[in-house]
């Protein structure tokens, strides 16, 4: 079943994404075509019956172009801001280019 998904990450990417500069914590930044995404969300606290709504920056890449991805890695995908990844979760696709959703919060420095 897995043969049927390969490849549909990367026509993503290469449709809709666009190069993303990553930095692993100690390690060399290169470029990664990807996709950037910053979505509201409405965040509700337990208790209140309204909502604010927030940005949630998110990063799609391919994951086995990230296979060192960790917890304070970087990336500027070229709005003039950097974001540290949070975490980074399998999307769920059993495709050997499935990608990878990343977490992301943005530096301010």
């Amino acid at each position: 079943m897995t043969g049927l998904f390969d490849g549909v990450a990367g026509l993503f990417a290469d449709v809709l994404g666009r190069p993303v500069n990553y930095t692993p914590v100690g390690g060399a930044p290169r470029g990664i075509r990807s996709i950037f995404r910053e979505a509201p969300i409405e965040a509700v606290e337990p208790g209140d019956d309204r909502g604010v709504w927030i940005i949630a920056p998110t990063w799609r890449v391919q994951r086995h172009l990230v296979p060192e991805i960790a917890r304070g890695d970087r990336i500027q995908p070229g709005n003039g801001r950097t974001y540290t990844i949070l975490n980074a979760e399998p999307s769920g696709s059993p495709a050997e280019d499935g990608f990878l959703i990343c977490e992301l919060e943005r530096v301010f420095a």
